[in-house]
């Protein structure tokens, strides 16, 4: 604002200058007794008005001034940053443990040692997540397991002989806690040996999925899918 005040005064004391010279130069020809030339006075008169137009023409800010006013930058234009590209791939599945073949023998283990090799079955079929939470106050879980479509998997594991078969009170003492206690999506029972038929009842009235040593036999040679593939088809079927 202060320099386009200044241009303008400028170019007004220059127009005033220039006046001022006309009109002494022609009293002085009055008074000598010469004519007026007015052919040079209306020719500096003409350049004064045009030096004065074209300076106030270009006075930053003036309505006239004809200058393009910078407008915002281009984002795109040279030395922005390109635009980022959306990334193709999405994001990583999780890994799963590797899993030995020699972690899944049944037969060379004790109860304890069973926990793991059905914790270990969880893993080698796409569980991410799998814990081991058998002991004193378990409530009935021996192995949680998250499945790849978060479906939360509560089992129980009966590592029994031939002779002894999973009776029905073990399987109600585990269908009083599998869900509303450990919040199960998919509760399994699985056992070496066998199921009598109560417990069979029981288990099927409460959608408690039963794998006896046979079923295990076939889930770790993978001839069968995952008991909780098997349960979600019966629900579908429901």
């Amino acid at each position: 604002m202060a320099s386009t005040g200044r241009d303008v005064v400028l170019a007004v004391g220059l127009v005033g200058i220039c006046l001022g010279g006309a009109a002494v130069f022609v009293k002085a020809a009055v008074e000598t007794g010469g004519g007026v030339p007015v052919l040079p006075i209306v020719t500096v008169l003409l350049l004064a008005a045009g030096v004065a137009l074209a300076r106030w023409s270009i006075v930053p800010g003036s309505r006239r001034s004809t200058a393009r006013r910078p407008g915002p930058p281009d984002p795109f234009g040279p030395g922005a940053p390109a635009p980022c590209a959306p990334s193709a791939a999405g994001p990583e599945a999780p890994r799963l443990p590797e899993v030995d073949s020699g972690a899944l023998d049944h037969a060379a283990v004790d109860a304890d040692g069973f926990e793991h090799t059905v914790a270990a079955l969880c893993a080698r079929d796409g569980c991410p997540q799998v814990e081991v939470v058998g002991g004193a106050g378990d409530l009935g879980a021996d192995v949680i397991a998250t499945t790849a479509d978060g479906l939360r998997v509560v089992i129980q594991c009966k590592h029994y002989g031939e002779g002894n078969r999973v009776g029905s009170q073990d399987l109600q003492r585990f269908g009083g806690t599998c869900f509303a206690v450990h919040e199960a999506d998919v509760a399994i029972v699985v056992t070496t040996s066998d199921f009598t038929a109560p417990a069979t009842e029981y288990a099927t009235a409460c959608n408690i999925v039963c794998v006896d040593g046979d079923g295990l036999a076939a889930w770790t040679e993978s001839l069968t899918p995952p008991p909780w593939d098997a349960a979600a088809a019966v629900r579908a079927e429901g």
